[in-house]
């Protein structure tokens, strides 16, 4: 399954980024451990801070990992199921 991940650092977030970039990196490594594989990512500018488009073998790690990123009071995300339009109109046809 595939889901957009949109962040947002908070200010501890931003002072993290700000002083260690590749802190980045060292977050999509450890959600590799949850199964989560980054696919694609992006800086994005406006009431949001990053794009981020990832494969998840299991959902219930990746709560796991969701919870466990935004426990850290750097970052808050929202989270959206992406469905490839493809698979959703068979599903619609079906």
């Amino acid at each position: 399954m595939r889901f957009v991940v949109i962040s947002r650092l908070t200010d501890q977030g931003a002072e993290t980024l700000k002083d260690k970039p590749e802190r980045v990196k060292v977050v999509n490594k450890e959600l590799e451990n949850y199964g989560v594989k980054v696919l694609e990512q992006y800086v994005v500018f406006g009431d949001f801070d990053f794009l981020s488009i990832v494969e998840v073998e299991d959902v219930g790690k990746f709560l796991k990992a969701l919870v466990d990123l935004n426990s850290r009071g750097s970052v808050r995300t929202t989270t959206y199921l992406a469905i490839p339009v493809d698979q959703a109109l068979n599903a619609l046809k079906s």
